[in-house]
């Protein structure tokens, strides 16, 4: 006895949409550079973190994003892989004094993890509209 199973598609979205409507590549990239994902041409972020809630250009509806803590995890984990590993060659092989390295080192997170939250935060929200996740599974705005 054989079933078939259908695919488990969720609310508001259907299977009728292409799936390269909203490729993913292209998105992340424009939301790394903090531009709407759908157009490339409108600002993301009206201010450091805080996302329009659509885009001034093509109108496309980003407050359904939920990037939460998502983006700060992964900015602490880049970080953290990068860091560690310099601050023990700086300690191995230069023997730096200590609060001068602490220092040094400490400049250096806050300066990439400033750098790279806004960047993180675009990329999750871009991610989210390109698989049409929280409410970004309606049509793309016209634009």
């Amino acid at each position: 006895m054989s079933h078939s199973v259908s695919p488990d598609l969720s609310p508001g979205l259907s299977s009728d949409l292409p799936e390269d409507d909203r490729p993913l590549r292209p998105a992340l990239l424009r939301g790394w550079r903090r531009k709407c994902p759908n157009c490339g041409a409108g600002p993301l972020m009206r201010g450091f973190l805080k996302v329009h809630d659509a885009c001034p250009v093509c109108q496309q509806e980003l407050h359904h994003h939920r990037a939460d803590d998502g983006p700060a995890y992964v900015t602490i984990l880049i970080v953290g892989h990068l860091m560690a590993p310099l601050m023990l060659i700086v300690f191995t092989r230069l023997r730096p004094d200590p609060w001068i390295a602490a220092t040094a080192f400490s400049i250096g997170c806050v300066a990439l993890s400033l750098w790279l939250l806004p960047r993180i935060k675009g990329a999750f929200v871009a991610l989210q509209w390109s698989r049409r996740m929280h409410g970004f599974g309606h049509e793309p705005a016209e634009g």
